[in-house]
């Protein structure tokens, strides 16, 4: 399995998806063997270092995870999107506009994760969650279209999931959980992916 988060970006001093990824790394147990990393916020890199991951471990499952700063809740994401329109630069400076994340490939992609059961074992652990229908179109959203279109047609499972703020570290009255309840989040969505054969057939989602 490929457990991926992300750097601080936009000045921030902590980003709670790259801290929480290093902190299951510690605490992992098994019985899957758990590769971690930290990928920069920045299209080209995420993607490249991506692409280097996936050849070197050929990894069954990718989560994914990265930080929705305006969420209030932990939110599987079901669809990523051929696009990448930057709100702000990422941390090269880079600020694309109305481009493709791959040249050619399909408008989207659907999640091969579990997002439904996902969410539904974060809700049952007391942890607010929803299924997104939209990554954004930043570098999160990036990363996990690269993901499914490096996957697509092979049995490994991808896919990507949001967290919000850690509490202490974002903005003045941003919406936040305990980073313990973050870490446990991720934790539980991996193992969601190792106990789920099939998703959920459930009502559920969100257009945030």
């Amino acid at each position: 399995m490929l457990l991926t988060g992300f750097e601080p970006f936009a000045g921030d001093g902590t980003n709670p998806s790259g801290d929480a990824v290093r902190a299951v790394g510690e605490r992992w147990t098994g019985p899957a063997r758990l590769v971690t990393e930290v990928l920069p916020v920045t299209f080209d890199g995420a993607i490249a270092r991506l692409a280097v991951l996936l050849d070197e471990h050929r990894p069954d499952i990718v989560v994914a995870t990265g930080l929705a700063g305006g969420r209030t809740a932990v939110t599987p994401e079901r669809i990523a999107v051929n696009l990448a329109d930057a709100r702000i630069p990422d941390n090269a400076g880079y600020r694309p506009q109305d481009a493709a994340v791959v040249e050619g490939g399909p408008a989207a992609y659907f999640a091969t994760l579990p997002v439904k059961a996902i969410s539904a074992a974060l809700g049952a652990a007391g942890i607010p969650s929803t299924v997104s229908h939209s990554a954004g179109t930043f570098v999160c959203n990036a990363t996990m279209y690269a993901a499914l279109h490096a996957t697509a047609g092979t049995p490994t499972r991808a896919g990507f999931v949001h967290v919000p703020w850690a509490a202490g570290t974002g903005p003045v009255g941003a919406s936040a959980l305990p980073f313990e309840q973050i870490v446990d989040a991720v934790e539980i969505a991996v193992r969601a992916c190792l106990d789920a054969d099939a998703d959920l057939s459930i009502a559920g989602g969100d257009l945030s």
